[in-house]
């Protein structure tokens, strides 16, 4: 599977985004814990421009393997992206304390995490006011 993963990295690389994006999927079909291929999924997603199903991907990668860096850094700043946009953002499971069950959601719709919308500062042009609780980023970043 390594070899599978390597040559779904190196297309990805030259944007041959439909053939890597096969190959990541084949090995997550054949084993659906694996962290690494569901990170080359959201990494296609992101190259398509479908940021809300990159986040996805990237966070059930880490609750998958809290340890993969890659995947958590993908959660945080994808949640960040679509949190300064004014979109909706799910927290991954573990950072919620509840559980997401089999990770098949789409990661559209639902209530936004408390302190969703709110942080230090309004994002620039957003011309509302922001509450002074913390945003659910900065918690998971303890700030």
């Amino acid at each position: 599977m390594i070899e599978l993963l390597l040559q779904a990295d190196r297309l990805l690389t030259v944007d041959m985004v439909d053939q890597a994006e096969a190959i990541y999927r084949t090995v997550a079909e054949q084993d659906p814990r694996n962290a690494i291929a569901l990170v080359g999924l959201a990494r296609c997603a992101l190259a398509r421009g479908e940021d809300q199903e990159a986040y996805r991907l990237a966070a059930r990668a880490h609750e998958i393997d809290p340890e993969d860096d890659m995947a958590r850094r993908m959660t945080l700043r994808m949640a960040e992206v679509l949190t300064y946009r004014g979109e909706v953002v799910d927290p991954p499971s573990p950072w919620s304390g509840t559980s997401s069950g089999s990770g098949t959601s789409s990661g559209r719709g639902g209530a936004a995490p408390s302190g969703t919308s709110s942080g230090s500062g309004a994002s620039p042009g957003s011309g509302g006011t922001r509450s002074t609780s913390r945003s659910w980023l900065d918690r998971v970043r303890g700030r």
